[in-house]
């Protein structure tokens, strides 16, 4: 779905940069076939603005410095993070371990992510950031947040949505650790039509 620009509608419900992240394949398990959200940089920079993960000042500076073939260049290594994040994840539900392949890109993008942060003076204290223009900030910054979830306990809250075409990821924050759909008013709704008609059809 896009909108009235013309721009892929990134709906942003899995309560983590990292998960919505996978979610822009959308369809993924849809047998007549995917959709991907992210097709151009300018979809990457907008996508890691409304995950708070740049500043607008950032986005618009990125927007201005980057050419087109770095920004394919960082859009291509964000889709090779996305599926070796899907990989792992889809893994644990399925109950097996990912692919080798997979392990390696988040080795390989976690520490290169890593080494480009400076430490500053902060509040009082020191911490590690990433600032700059460089093109690849957006990954970088998306790679240290999967990080960030893939190495906490936060993995355990994860789920999919029980639309076995969509199959979304988000974080279960929900009290009982029941929410079974990505978002009720799409996929929600959508399944509880499906079982109406079917018991009527009985």
């Amino acid at each position: 779905m896009s909108t009235a620009t013309g721009n892929p509608v990134i709906e942003l419900i899995a309560g983590h940069p990292a998960l919505d992240l996978v979610n822009t394949l959308d369809w993924r398990f849809r047998q007549s076939g995917t959709e991907e959200l992210l097709n151009t940089y300018g979809d990457l920079i907008r996508f890691a603005e409304e995950s708070k993960l740049l500043t607008p000042m950032q986005a618009r500076e990125l927007r201005r410095t980057t050419d087109e073939t770095a920004g394919m260049r960082v859009l291509y290594a964000c889709r090779e993070l996305r599926e070796a994040i899907a990989e792992a994840v889809y893994a644990g539900f399925e109950g097996r371990e990912p692919s080798l392949e997979a392990v390696r890109v988040l080795e390989q993008q976690f520490k290169a992510a890593r080494g480009h942060r400076r430490l500053v003076w902060e509040e009082s204290r020191v911490e590690w950031t990433l600032t700059g223009s460089d093109p690849a900030l957006p990954l970088w910054l998306l790679a240290l947040s999967a990080e960030r979830l893939m190495t906490s306990d936060g993995m355990h809250k994860v789920r999919e949505c029980g639309n076995a075409e969509c199959r979304w990821v988000f974080l279960d924050t929900s009290k009982n650790h029941t929410r079974r759909w990505c978002d009720m008013k799409i996929c929600g709704n959508r399944m509880k039509a499906r079982r109406f008609k079917a018991q009527r059809r009985a």
